[in-house]
């Protein structure tokens, strides 16, 4: 994460932000980002770079469906040794982002360094803040590593460090409707990349036969329904920052709302399991698009596509996950003869893990796309059911 055009000690008019995402869902960001007229856009590994007022941040946090959190680049420094990390860090004037009585938290990402203890360099990033308000004011700000009002980013790569500043504060992927939690769900923001992927734009019905706890049919009624993802949240990072302008982001948040509308087409979700189902229902309804999707309780051999042609997009369980992975053959052959017998005409699209499984499916993809769920390597598959 190198910023572009950024030189230290010059000033600059607007603020430099990265969003950062998964592995893999850099392009379907970019387009979200084009797509918000976010301007001066620069994708990276991990991301992409973009400037703007603070109101661009706002609007960022609010919309973007894939980004995993949006950092405010503070500066870039060189970072040859421990000892210069700290100079370079104290040197930056810290109470231009953070109040005294405030508390912070360090976290660093280590990339191609001859570093190897991320947590030392975390204390010295500390060290140098703190001291710089000590010496400022007499006065330290205290540390709080579960819930800090200021949470500092640092990434070290090839002699330097870039700090920024965590707009998001908690993960963009904790919305806040998913409560009741089934086995191994989805990371929302993974669901709305892996929705993005399939060109689902809200035209055709929508279906999801292993809905478990719902991710994926209530990220698809977001997306259908023109809403804020964001709005959902409690709070955001910057927020807490000296420099947060409440009436911008209150106007921002009013024309999110302005956009919503009635999701215009069918989304259906079912599960074998009636606990996974009536959490998928429980988490809908906090998310405020339970009228929108029709929840059953069916194993994927009574799938149910008597509403049309769509698109099926779906996370059944897999061996690193939920179990055996020998055992779960039969399953991936009845979606297979599933989709076969009673999708014709759709598109389908299945995201499990890399390995044998897939072949058990029984048919041929007409795509493969390589995503990671966590640190899982896994694949989109795409089967054009003519």
């Amino acid at each position: 994460m190198t910023p572009p055009q950024l030189r230290k000690g010059r000033p600059h008019p607007r603020h430099r932000f990265f969003a950062a995402t998964a592995s893999g869902l850099e392009p379907v960001l970019l387009a979200e980002m084009q797509a918000l007229e976010l301007e001066d856009l620069a994708p990276d590994a991990g991301g992409v770079f973009f400037s703007g007022e603070m109101d661009a941040c706002y609007r960022a946090n609010l919309w973007l469906r894939t980004a995993s959190r949006i950092l405010r680049i503070v500066a870039r420094v060189p970072c040859s040794d421990e000892t210069t990390l700290y100079r370079e860090t104290y040197q930056i004037d810290w109470h231009r982002f953070m109040e005294v009585n405030q508390t912070l938290a360090v976290r660093v990402r280590l990339g191609q360094t001859g570093f190897a203890n991320s947590q030392f360099l975390a204390l010295k990033i500390k060290d140098a803040v703190v001291d710089r308000f000590r010496d400022t004011f007499n006065k330290r700000p205290s540390v709080n590593k579960e819930r800090p009002d200021v949470q500092i980013q640092a990434y070290i790569h090839l002699g330097h460090c870039t700090l920024a500043l965590d707009s998001s504060g908690p993960p963009l992927f904790m919305r806040g409707y998913r409560q009741g939690e089934a086995k191994a769900p989805l990371k929302e923001t993974l669901a709305a990349g892996l929705i993005a992927l399939t060109g689902w734009q809200g035209d055709r019905p929508f279906y999801d036969p292993f809905c478990g706890s719902g991710t994926l049919p209530i990220e698809a009624a977001l997306l259908a329904g023109r809403r804020a993802p964001g709005l959902l949240r409690e709070r955001f990072g910057f927020e807490a920052w000296p420099d947060f302008h409440a009436p911008a982001f209150r106007a921002e948040q009013a024309r999110a709302r302005e956009q919503a509308r009635p999701v215009p087409v069918p989304i259906f979700a079912s599960d074998r399991n009636p606990k996974a189902v009536a959490s998928a229902r429980a988490n809908a309804k906090r998310a405020g698009v339970d009228g929108a999707i029709t929840f059953a309780v069916r194993p994927i051999a009574d799938f149910d596509g008597s509403a049309g042609p769509g698109v099926i997009l779906t996370n059944p369980p897999y061996g690193e996950r939920l179990g055996d992975e020998d055992k779960l053959g039969p399953l991936y052959k009845s979606i297979g003869d599933t989709l076969k017998h009673k999708a014709k005409g759709m598109e389908a699209y299945i995201f499990t893990v890399h390995g044998p499984l897939i072949k058990s499916i029984g048919l041929r993809p007409a795509r493969r796309t390589i995503l990671r769920n966590g640190p899982l390597e896994c694949r989109l598959l795409r089967f054009d059911l003519y």
